[in-house]
């Protein structure tokens, strides 16, 4: 059976659309699980909201949102994987970071690259990697305050992290081209954009493209 490891933030994670921001409970049909459904495979859930693509901490949320040395963790204790799935940068927005698009891209570059060491590729007996690009933020609702100046710079991701892909040589995926952050918190996604993207995503896995 085919294993699937998804790595991310709070959009891996399910968080809903946030009217405000005490604690919401997630969703029970993220895209991971849609994507298990729909292959018949395992999913491992890596996703932990507020955690970044830059190789260093949240001065707010703390260290352990630093997204290279969670992504050396990850790979270290689930294995053997088959596919390892990337979406991140949504948070490397925000304003108190000050990233530039080609920041964020380079945070990202260093996740493929620690993905593909030969040593812990060999540990795993090798494994496909899908780049997701999250689809651009949102200036309205909750979290305005925080990303609502970055609505540009988020537009600047997707090519961006394609010429990385390329580069590096693994699968890619824009996900702005299939579905949008919520206007109610400008950042996470709806249930019906959790039910495409799972959907989408399957159909890259799936090779035969029958999913969609």
């Amino acid at each position: 059976m085919t294993t699937i490891l998804t790595y991310g933030d709070s959009n891996t994670h399910g968080t809903p659309p946030m009217h405000n921001r005490d604690p919401h409970p997630r969703l029970d049909r993220r895209w991971p699980t849609v994507l298990r459904t729909a292959l018949d495979c395992t999913v491992i859930e890596e996703g932990l909201g507020g955690r970044l693509a830059a190789g260093h901490g949240d001065p707010f949320m703390g260290a352990h949102m630093d997204g290279q040395l969670g992504l050396h963790i990850a790979l270290a204790s689930h294995r053997p994987i088959d596919w390892l799935t990337i979406m991140l940068g949504t948070n490397d927005l925000q304003a108190h970071h000050g990233k530039t698009a080609t920041q964020i891209a380079g945070h990202v570059d260093a996740l493929i690259k620690i993905a593909q060491q030969p040593d812990i590729m060999d540990r795993h007996g090798g494994y496909d990697i899908l780049l997701i690009c999250p689809p651009p933020v949102l200036d309205s609702g909750t979290f305005a305050a925080d990303i609502g100046d970055q609505v540009e710079t988020s537009q600047a991701l997707a090519p961006l992290f394609a010429a990385k892909a390329k580069r590096r040589g693994v699968h890619f995926l824009n996900a702005g081209n299939y579905i949008a952050s919520s206007p109610v918190d400008g950042i996470h996604f709806d249930q019906a954009a959790h039910d495409v993207l799972g959907r989408v995503v399957a159909a890259i896995v799936d090779e035969r493209g029958d999913t969609l």
